[in-house]
């Protein structure tokens, strides 16, 4: 593992969220619309959005169907408006307009999953957390440090592994692992540089590993 987190910081030096944002109030946004969304066109979706409405404040005022219209082109458009604003509510009256720290008071908020309140508590406030989407899970998966079916098992195999201090990096560079070398379908084991190292080498398939579908992002 620690060869592997190594070879992969090495690969990956600067690997960060690719979701575009300026303050903890966009990321938060960005990583609750990217659920069954490419990075990609989120951050074609929020500057339209923030242009309108800024903050949690202003969201917070917003007539629902003006939400819908900004982020239809994103998936679960419907639902994720609904959850944007009752957590815009939440954030303005109990938080003062300033997204939470605290990954426990970042669950509490609606459309906000195990992965959404570690990607924020990780990038916007730089607490440890090691969040798990699909790259992580199949690389992680495919690598043998998880066994887990299921995302938040996953994420308690990995904490309960790599050492706590390397986790916000290690979540980076584990997808930037994945999306270009260790796809899902056709992986580049010919290429891989920590191919030495994976017991799935030359026989992953595009079956390996998805997690469970949560109920939340």
């Amino acid at each position: 593992m620690r060869r592997v987190l190594d070879t992969l910081a090495a690969l990956y030096p600067e690997a960060r969220t690719e979701l575009r944002h300026q303050n903890p109030w966009q990321l938060l946004v960005a990583t609750i619309l990217s659920a069954q969304c490419t990075d990609r066109r989120v951050n074609l979706i929020t500057p339209r959005l923030f242009a309108v409405y800024p903050d949690a404040r202003a969201l917070a005022a917003a007539p629902i169907e003006a939400v819908e219209a900004l982020i239809r082109d994103c998936g679960l458009y419907r639902t994720k408006a609904r959850n944007l604003l009752a957590t815009a509510r939440i954030v303005a009256e109990e938080y003062g307009n300033a997204v939470p720290e605290d990954p426990a008071a970042l669950l509490r908020l609606p459309g906000v999953g195990r992965k959404t309140a570690n990607v924020v508590a990780a990038n916007a406030f730089d607490r440890p957390a090691l969040a798990v989407d699909t790259h992580v899970f199949r690389v992680a998966h495919r690598l043998g440090w998880a066994r887990a079916k299921t995302a938040a098992e996953t994420e308690r195999e990995l904490t309960a592994l790599i050492p706590r201090r390397q986790w916000n990096a290690a979540h980076h560079r584990l997808i930037q692992h994945g999306r270009q070398v260790c796809r899902a379908r056709r992986p580049a084991c010919e290429r891989c540089a920590v191919a030495r190292w994976c017991p799935k080498v030359g026989v992953a398939t595009a079956r390996d590993l998805l997690p469970s579908p949560a109920k939340k992002p």
